[in-house]
């Protein structure tokens, strides 16, 4: 009897499979389908369109050709206090800041400061964990700070 009920329901769970596959071509309400794009648009000359994306790359070149770490410190020396200023001078480098999305961030931060989780660097460690998370804002962010020799000094959220 138990063999029966199974095999029904097994049955019944292809049969529901199969027939939810065919959507008849229409689109989805799912996030899995892209939005359809519209034609009501008008249509620029190739002129213009060459001209427009070469103006929207010209002034974001100089930023990005900066590392992540020169962004932060630059963030810092001008907006920062005065002891995250000289706390941030001791940045080797920045790593995950430019990939986010708000589901899980976590950002690496590696310094020239020695020691681990109980140096005497870790109060400095802190204060640059607080900078970044005045630099950068998400939803879930972890913000890691670590030493010269790789030891985790601290981290915060961000």
């Amino acid at each position: 009897m138990l063999t029966v009920i199974g095999g029904v329901f097994a049955f019944v769970v292809v049969v529901g499979i199969a027939a939810g596959g065919s959507d008849g071509g229409k689109p989805s309400d799912t996030a899995a389908v892209a939005p359809e794009k519209k034609a009501d648009a008008p249509a620029k000359d190739a002129k213009d369109a060459d001209a427009a994306p070469a103006a929207k790359e010209k002034p974001a070149a100089p930023a990005e050709e900066r590392s992540a770490a020169d962004r932060f410190k630059a963030f810092v020396t001008k907006n920062g206090l005065d002891t995250e200023k000289s706390a941030v001078e001791h940045v080797t480098k920045v790593q995950g800041a430019d990939e986010q999305n708000d589901i899980l961030d976590s950002v690496d931060i590696y310094t020239d400061y020695s020691g681990g989780f109980m140096s005497e660097n870790a109060s400095q460690a802190k204060l640059i964990a607080s900078a970044f998370a005045d630099w950068k804002d998400s939803e879930n962010g972890l913000v890691t700070v670590y030493g010269k020799d790789g030891d985790l000094i601290t981290n915060g959220n961000f």
